[in-house]
């Protein structure tokens, strides 16, 4: 490629890592205002603008990222939830609503405390943080006139306070028993006293727990009794009694919000990865509205506090992360956050085409498509895989699809077993000692998009990210004829340095969907593509954040040492100021860069 080629392609990559987000919207108590977070200005911090419409306003230039917002029901705090260093070690600060008298209230250092949520009337903040024990997500109160804190709950891993009832005396706590398998309790902040509201044979899910207005019912998603995750009522009165309020056969639930005295609920289903939002009457429980959406993902919904308007965050292939209202009466929805995209043609960027296909052993799996604009197949083309493993690929905005597009490069996008949105069967069968059928996925997939015509061989190559990258590794080692380029973005490759350094609280969880570090060692070793990587022989791009404590960067230096002692052609980019995902601006464009220049070196 030549100089004046190579610079054109630079600028229009640019472009795309550009292309901002809005998201994490929270109404004032009167509703006349929002707050959110937004990236605008290349590193993610918290504006302000009437609902409305209008200009934003700056609430905060910090030097940390910030991930979560929320605004106090007394109307005269924001909370925050701050990431020092990009890394997971966030922690909650109260600020002004001018930005002025920030406040932190969790411990700083190595900590992680996540936001939960307020008392209804605003005198205290509820928050997780493993202050107390490093293997555990405990759950406290800070008292907003006091500035004192006490626990309210130990979790004995990880827990989160998902709601507290309108008279402030009970809340609804979710305790995760492991990955794919979590409890909701009825527990009272007077004294210790706990209910187990979800009795069930494992694996099941229990999310979105929220009480009732008078406090006698708890509404929540779940699996518990089917396949597909579902909108329940819980009625505390009859002694838990059960109640389906909505399902469907096509699609699992997703999240919900309920309006102002339960006249209303929102509804987010997810449909093979494409999001449907319904309108559901509580009162007399039925169906009112479908409501077409601009983008096919919902990724957060709020409604104010009288229920009148519901904010959505709303994004798709084609179009970047932004804040939607809706009127509940007219059913209106208007735009009211436009992320900046300078020199990006939305409407000429690359859309998101489902395919089906099958996997060697006869299961059904789906994937994106990202085709690019010029040209007809077959395309050079990197498979992409999601994270978690428990994550879904989704058709939103995703900038180094959209750049690697631009250069003539096609992205698949598979949903491979393990992954979410698909049914409690489906998100479960990579567990363990199944995680073979899931690596053998990745030449299903590969072989799909070569016998479809979409690719020849030679001309794939192969990336993801945290988990995902951990796919890319097993990919390029157990199937080197089948990739001829890497891409492992903060991946893991050694189950057993994952155990031993990641946060303790995530190791915890983790056994039952790796293995048990301290009765199935083999099995480990035996899934760990490090032991492997003898047989990669692809170039490979490394890329990691220093303050990742989820996946520690050991992870990526040990691939690099490994590959570069064989002489195999090994790039690694480490961000000093990054942790568990790449947020700042400058990052997001020498990530895009990297990526894309990679692959155009060994694909095209």
């Amino acid at each position: 490629m030549n100089a004046d080629v190579k610079s054109t392609s630079d600028e229009t990559i640019k472009r795309m890592a550009r292309v901002g987000s809005c998201w994490s919207p929270t109404f004032s108590p009167d509703g006349l205002k929002l707050a959110f977070v937004s990236d605008m200005t290349g590193s993610p911090q918290i504006w302000q603008l009437p609902a409305a419409g209008g200009y934003p306003r700056a609430v905060t230039a910090f030097e940390e990222q910030i991930s979560e917002v929320s605004w106090s029901p007394a109307g005269d705090w924001l909370a925050i939830q701050a990431a020092p260093g990009g890394g997971m070690n966030s922690q909650i600060d109260l600020v002004r609503l001018n930005g002025a008298g920030r406040r932190r209230i969790t411990p700083g250092g190595a900590t992680n405390n996540w936001l939960n949520c307020w008392m209804p009337d605003g005198a205290a903040l509820i928050f997780s943080s493993n202050m107390d024990d490093a293997n555990s997500m405990n759950s406290y109160l800070y008292c907003m006139k006091t500035g004192e804190t006490r626990r309210i709950a130990v979790n004995s891993g990880v827990g989160v306070v998902e709601h507290v009832a309108r008279d402030g005396g009970q809340f609804l706590l979710s305790r995760v028993v492991y990955r794919g398998d979590n409890n909701i309790f009825l527990a009272s902040l007077e004294n210790d006293d706990e209910r187990l509201l979800t009795e069930h044979e494992p694996p099941a899910s229990f999310g979105n727990a929220r009480f009732s207005h008078d406090g006698g019912s708890v509404f929540m998603l779940t699996n518990r009794d089917h396949d597909l995750a579902c909108f329940v009522r819980v009625r505390l009165e009859q002694g838990a009694a059960w109640e389906t309020l909505q399902s469907r056969a096509d699609a699992e639930l997703e999240q919900f919000a309920v309006a102002a005295e339960d006249r209303l609920s929102a509804l987010v289903w997810n449909c093979a990865g494409r999001h449907e939002l319904e309108l559901f009457d509580l009162a007399v429980n039925r169906l009112v509205a479908k409501i077409g959406l601009p983008g096919e993902i919902v990724d957060e919904i709020r409604f104010s506090t009288d229920g009148d308007k519901l904010a959505l965050v709303v994004s798709g292939a084609r179009l970047p992360q932004d804040i939607w209202l809706l009127d509940t009466a007219d059913r209106r929805l208007r735009r009211l956050t436009h992320s900046p995209h300078v020199g990006v043609d939305l409407d000429a960027l690359a859309g998101a085409e489902l395919r089906r296909y099958t996997a060697h052993d006869g299961l059904h799996l789906t994937g994106w498509l990202y085709r690019p604009t010029a040209g007809s197949a077959p395309y050079p083309t990197v498979l992409s895989f999601h994270g978690g493993p428990e994550g879904q690929e989704q058709p939103r905005f995703r900038y180094e699809y959209q750049a690697l597009v631009s250069q003539g490069i096609a992205v698949f996008a598979p949903n491979v077993r393990g992954s979410s949105g698909f049914g409690k069967r489906f998100v479960n069968l990579d567990n363990g000692a199944l995680r073979v059928d899931a690596i053998q996925d990745i030449a299903s997939t590969a072989r799909y998009l070569i016998e479809s015509g979409l690719t020849t061989p030679g001309r794939v190559g192969i990336m993801g990210g945290s988990y995902g990258g951990y796919m890319t590794m097993a990919g390029l080692a157990e199937f080197p004829d089948l990739f001829a380029a890497g891409v492992n973005i903060y991946g893991l490759v050694n189950f057993k340095t994952f155990f031993e350094q990641t946060e303790p609280w995530m190791a915890a969880i983790s056994k039952i969907e790796y293995g048990d570090p301290e009765t199935e060692g083999d099995l480990l070793d035996a899934l760990s593509p490090i032991h492997n990587l003898d047989r990669v022989a692809a170039p490979v791009l490394v890329l990691h954040g220093a303050n990742d404590t989820n996946v520690p960067v050991y992870e990526a230096e040990q691939v690099v040492a490994k590959l570069r002692a064989r002489g195999l052609p090994v790039e690694y980019i480490l961000f000093p100021d990054e942790g568990h995902g790449f947020r700042k601006e400058e990052n997001r464009i020498a990530t895009a860069i990297a990526v894309v220049n990679w692959f155009a070196e060994y694909l095209l």
